[in-house]
């Protein structure tokens, strides 16, 4: 197959072309299981690890944009780890392995954690959020801080996915004109272009999962309260989490063992431990069989291409024997984004006057959502040039967290996401988990029009619920990824992770990026490799 013009230079430039250089060792696409065993076996060291994967950003990420920084400690890191695997040391199941952090979780180095915000450039407090902290007592190596949606994509309604004004327009490795998703896009662009083992990201309604799909990833929104918020700069203490996302599900279990569990700090993980588990003593192929799952019917059927693509996936579940039960409408589903907006909004402002008390008065002089409301209006042109920020001003207008409108809100949309909803649709249906497409293919990224999806979007109601939701590559539309989701009750994330893996196993869909300036010219270079007709595309 013909490469792109961009993948061609970015193989020569990391010396993968000639035969020469098939001495250095090559990270590209591997997994962390891959990565472990050629540590252990002397084929590679996380020096040269982080070393391959600093060349790859250099070629490639002046095109995606992907990362805000680099961690100038990872070299000596990864010394640090080379070392006491050569004098045998006890290790940690992520021993030497460079990960990526989204730039909205804190890291005890020398990169601030600016939420992709000019407002917060400094923001260096020298902790590193509890998720990081179980990281490095694993052995990761803090490669690097992503690029994000701005504010974790809740500054405006008019909002442009990926972009921030640290960082610049996220792009999809798949076709750089097209939207990354977000809020955690530089997450997914970054680990579906091979710049790591694999990345954090984090959601309050679709902020892993739909760049997940869209970079051809697995990602999983854990159950609200199975890994700790502390120092991660928040929307909504009753939607956020973090959560892995991967190339495979086996490494997006071992990530999610590795961050979840109980924290002081924060009161919604205090049933953690007890419901964390070894997620990968339950990956098994035949995790499908005789399993009987719901399609949501009411949340697909929105594109013809993805259509066809889930139809192909809902054979292939078939064929491993799971059994599946439509499921044509979702109760209360009109007013449940009605009843999100008023949380979120006043959560907002609570929850992130309350993170940036905790900063340094000497780094962060935005102390409060007003403040951060008034700088961005002192600096329009870095941080106001392509969208506003009508929501920071809803936000900053509501009431507090004792208002009776918010506390009725909050309990209404638990209720009929939750118990009303998804726990409703699994017992009529005697299902153990739901499904649907994730959301369609990435579209253009559009400054003007802004994000316009083809439709989609199975997540709602379990970010709303609080419940967890799993995202596994399904296919590809022109050249596009799009995910199946995985969706289950409170605390199934060892059951969704079964599913999806068994899945992944029958039907491995993944296909790495190659970026292409555009999904015409991904087209036209695959029918020019078959033979096409004097470079022109045949009509359609």
């Amino acid at each position: 197959m013909r490469m792109t013009l961009l993948g061609i230079a970015a193989c020569a430039v990391l010396g993968l072309s000639t035969p020469a250089a098939a001495v250095a060792y090559d990270p590209q696409e591997k997994s962390i299981g891959q990565l472990e065993a050629d540590l252990v076996a002397g084929k590679t060291t996380s020096v040269e690890l982080v070393t391959r994967y600093r060349q790859r950003i250099a070629v490639l990420d002046p095109h995606l944009h992907a990362l805000i920084a680099l961690n100038p400690d990872a070299l000596a890191i990864a010394r640090a780890s080379d070392a006491d695997r050569s004098a045998g040391k006890p290790l940690g199941p992520l021993a030497g392995v460079p990960i990526l952090i989204k730039d909205n979780i804190e890291t005890a180095d020398p990169t601030p954690t600016t939420a992709g915000s000019v407002a917060l450039k400094n923001n260096a407090n020298n902790r590193d959020a509890p998720l990081v902290a179980r990281l490095r007592a694993a052995g990761a190596v803090i490669l690097g801080k992503t690029n994000l949606s701005e504010w974790a994509n809740i500054r405006s309604s008019q909002s442009l996915s990926g972009w921030s004004g640290v960082g610049g327009q996220t792009r999809n490795p798949y076709a750089l004109d097209r939207s990354p998703c977000g809020s955690s896009s530089g997450s997914g662009s970054a680990a579906a272009a091979s710049f790591a083992a694999a990345a954090i990201g984090t959601e309050t309604d679709g902020s892993v999962t739909c760049p997940s799909a869209i970079a051809g990833l697995v990602g999983l929104k854990p159950t609200v309260g199975l890994v700790s918020r502390t120092h991660v700069v928040p929307i909504s203490h009753t939607q956020d989490t973090a959560g892995p996302m991967a190339r495979d599900v086996r490494d997006a279990a071992l990530l999610l063992g590795v961050i979840a569990g109980t924290d002081p700090a924060d009161p919604a993980t205090a049933d953690a431990d007890a419901h964390k588990t070894d997620y990968l003593a339950v990956l098994k192929p035949d995790a499908l069989k005789g399993v009987r799952i719901g399609v949501m019917r009411f949340a697909a059927g929105f594109h013809p291409e993805t259509e066809k693509v889930f139809r192909n996936a809902l054979a292939a579940l078939t064929a491993q024997g799971a059994i599946l039960v439509d499921i044509d409408k979702f109760p209360n589903d009109q007013e449940l984004r009605k009843l999100e907006q008023t949380v979120l909004m006043t959560e907002l402002k609570a929850d992130l006057n309350s993170y940036l008390a905790t900063t340094s008065p000497l780094r962060v002089t935005s102390r409060t959502l007003a403040d951060v409301i008034a700088f961005d209006r002192a600096h329009a042109d870095e941080e106001m040039p392509l969208f506003g920020q009508d929501l920071f001003e809803i936000a900053q207008a509501t009431a507090g967290i004792d208002d009776p409108a918010y506390l009725e809100a909050k309990a209404k949309a638990h209720r009929y996401a939750g118990p009303e909803g998804i726990d409703a649709m699994l017992a009529k249906a005697d299902v153990v988990a739901l499904i649907a497409p994730t959301l369609g293919p990435a579209w253009l990224i559009d400054p003007v029009l802004k994000d316009r999806s083809v439709g989609g979007g199975a997540g709602g109601p379990a970010a709303i619920a609080g419940y967890p939701h799993l995202t596994v590559p399904m296919g590809l539309v022109d050249g596009l990824p799009v995910g199946l989701s995985f969706i289950g009750p409170a605390w199934s994330e060892a059951r969704l992770l079964a599913l999806g893996y068994a899945f992944e196993q029958a039907t491995p869909a993944r296909r790495p990026p190659t970026y292409p300036p555009s999904t015409q010219a991904a087209s036209k270079a695959a029918w020019l490799a078959a033979g096409g007709d004097k470079g022109l595309l045949k009509p359609r």
